[in-house]
């Protein structure tokens, strides 16, 4: 949930739709169902299954455009994604008319209904990812271990710990050690004039340590 003065800043609200497949998927994996169930009979929802296949057609476009520059990513969704969205959008309405609401994949459509603009956002922007997957994917670190960590001890603990993974992982994703950057960063920050603490970033700290490298190779 958005803080109360959070919708005054540039914040734009992208659903995950591997999320909302997720919930189309339950309602055909066969596997679960005879692990759950006593009865070895297997249901497998024709609707679930169409649901699925469109899903999986924006899926295939985005590996294909995958690591692409954000302007040929937004163009290729308005050309290639936007239609079949469209298409769902539609489908979606008219199938939720002949099913109960209690049903699986009524409440799947549901989902994705209620907050349509959200599951959208990525056709108008093409920084917005399909997936929030590999933000998760940074989370599970802190998931697995807060059950030995159990506390921060206080707000103040919370919101520093906050900060520290924020550091670690904006390093990760830099390519960056960071044991190595969080190391350097402290002995340098003291000495360094404010105008160029942007140097102290971790690209830009790459960058610098490259260059000193190949000029020392020279």
């Amino acid at each position: 949930m958005f803080k109360d003065d959070w919708p005054s800043k540039p914040i734009i609200r992208a659903n995950c739709w591997a999320h909302s497949r997720r919930q189309f998927f339950e309602p055909v994996d066969i596997a679960s169902q005879l692990k759950n169930k006593k009865d070895p009979r297997v249901i497998i929802s024709p609707l679930a299954l169409e649901a699925l296949e469109r899903i999986d057609r924006l899926f295939d476009i985005e590996r294909e455009i995958n690591g692409r520059p954000t302007a040929e990513r937004l163009a290729v969704r308005r050309e290639q994604s936007a239609p079949l969205v469209s298409e769902l959008d539609a489908w979606m309405r008219e199938q939720r008319n002949y099913l109960s609401r209690h049903d699986p994949v009524a409440k799947a459509i549901a989902y994705m209904l209620n907050d349509w603009a959200g599951f959208t956002a990525f056709l108008s922007d093409g920084r917005i990812c399909l997936t929030n997957n590999a933000a998760e994917r940074q989370l599970r670190s802190v998931a697995r271990g807060r059950k030995a960590w159990l506390f921060v001890g206080s707000d103040r603990g919370g919101e520093r710990a906050a900060m520290m993974y924020t550091l670690i992982n904006t390093a990760r994703l830099n390519d960056v050690d960071p044991l190595a950057w969080l190391t350097d960063v402290p002995a340098q920050i003291a000495d360094l004039p404010q105008g160029r603490l942007h140097e102290l970033l971790p690209w830009e700290w790459k960058a610098l340590r490259e260059e000193r490298a190949m000029g020392m190779a020279a």
